[in-house]
């Protein structure tokens, strides 16, 4: 089954030879050595690179394993390589792999390591270098500070739900259903029934990305980490901080855990590519709230499988999809705060916040998003499009809903989109 994944494949052909490497970062297990073995490869060759031109390295593997010291690395690449007038692209799979060897020209110094080796080969100017990898020694956040600007970041995330159909096809409507169940995790696709794919999901949280993060961070209280790792699932789209969750352990008995420590946990899982922060943006006053936030899940299969599938509300679900598909489509993206006058219990006029689910700036270009899963009535209607009165702008605003088929604008310019039209549609914004 073919996944296309066009954006990442046009993001690494426009990094081409640039003399930087290429450092292939996301979550765990969402593709990023088949884009690399696989798509990217596929395409050199179409384009005329010859199979000995492509040096591919799997540190991962046996027959690979020597490579693993990067002086041996470097060595084997460079006989190959140097003097020579093709061009060669390195493809260097589980860079974390790596070892640390000894200088054997200062025993006492520092070890050499990947990076020595890869930015040593980054000199030859006949070759261009790609790596991937992560596991719980090193993330591939981490490999990308390694390189210390001196790399080109290609950021991957699971399958959007337009590569996802790209794969599967049939009807969009039962498509999408078992996309905002399921993921978009790639593997989801070859699982044969709905058990295994439960399975599959279930067990990259308890064999991989916990483990990874308890391992690397040296986690003491793993107990609490799964339990802040429960809450954001539950609360996906809901505005928290780590007081607050700090307030909620405490009622579950769990004692001792400090605010500074749930926001180092907090950080831990940002870190390992599972959620994104979502800061609150004031629109009028131009400048951002420290708290409280929001935070998503960067796939929704893995947050339904580790609350056991329950809690199917459709509009958080619909909320962290929009955010998802917005940040694939590399915007910067904001929950916005506006501000309207109310009248309280005793009379006073008040300045009350009201919130705009989504900001997104690309550039100089800003627009707002809200998300509706339905606006059955004028009351409804007026509640979700309030806020966009209230920037007093003229900034594109666009709601998306999922209770409605063709798109539409309504008579104060605000595009209604259907939710999958609105993921289909990369020209919308």
């Amino acid at each position: 089954m073919d996944i296309k994944r066009d954006r990442y494949l046009q993001e690494l052909i426009s990094y081409r030879f640039d003399g930087l490497v290429k450092v292939i970062t996301g979550i765990r297990r969402c593709g990023k050595s088949y884009l690399l073995k696989n798509i990217y490869r596929k395409y050199l060759l179409e384009e005329g690179v010859k199979e000995e031109q492509i040096i591919s390295i799997e540190l991962d593997l046996a027959r690979d394993i020597k490579y693993r010291n990067p002086l041996e690395l470097s060595s084997y690449v460079r006989n190959i390589v140097e003097g020579k007038r093709e061009e060669y692209y390195l493809f260097v799979d589980e860079i974390q792999m790596s070892d640390k060897v000894a200088n054997p020209y200062n025993k006492d110094g520092e070890k050499i390591t990947f990076y020595d080796a890869l930015n040593d080969l980054r000199s030859l100017s006949n070759l261009d270098v790609y790596v991937t990898g992560s596991n719980s020694k090193m993330l591939s956040s981490d490999i990308l500070t390694e390189f210390r600007g001196r790399s080109d970041e290609i950021r991957v995330h699971p399958l959007s739900f337009s590569e996802y159909y790209s794969a599967v096809g049939g009807d969009k409507s039962e498509a999408f259903d078992e996309y905002a169940f399921y993921g978009g995790m790639p593997l989801i696709l070859s699982r044969p029934n709905d058990a295994a794919k439960m399975n599959y999901l279930k067990s990259l949280f308890t064999e991989v990305y916990i483990k990874d993060i308890v391992e690397r961070k040296h986690i003491e209280r793993q107990d609490v980490l799964e339990q802040i790792l429960d809450l954001l699932c539950s609360s996906i789209g809901s505005l928290t901080n780590p007081a607050k969750i700090a307030d909620t352990l405490q009622s579950k008995q769990t004692k001792g855990v400090s605010s500074n420590t749930i926001r180092a946990y907090i950080r831990h899982l940002e870190d390992a590519f599972l959620f994104s922060e979502s800061k609150r943006y004031d629109v009028k006053g131009k400048s951002y709230f420290d708290s409280p936030n929001k935070y998503y899940c960067e796939d929704l299969g893995l947050r339904n499988a580790r609350i056991g599938f329950r809690q199917q509300e459709m509009t958080h679900i619909m909320e962290n999809i929009i955010y998802n598909e917005l940040v694939n489509r590399q915007f910067s993206v904001d929950v916005g705060v506006v501000y309207a006058r109310t009248v309280n219990e005793k009379g006073n006029s008040v300045r009350t916040p009201r919130e705009i689910d989504f900001v997104v700036n690309s550039g100089g270009k800003k627009t707002y998003v809200q998300s509706a899963y339905a606006m059955p009535s004028e009351d409804k209607a007026e509640a979700e499009l309030r806020p966009f009165a209230l920037t007093g702008d003229s900034f594109p605003k666009i709601v998306v809903r999922k209770d409605i088929g063709k798109r539409w604008y309504d008579d104060k310019g605000i595009l209604n989109i259907s939710l999958i039209d609105f993921l289909l549609d990369k020209t919308v914004i």
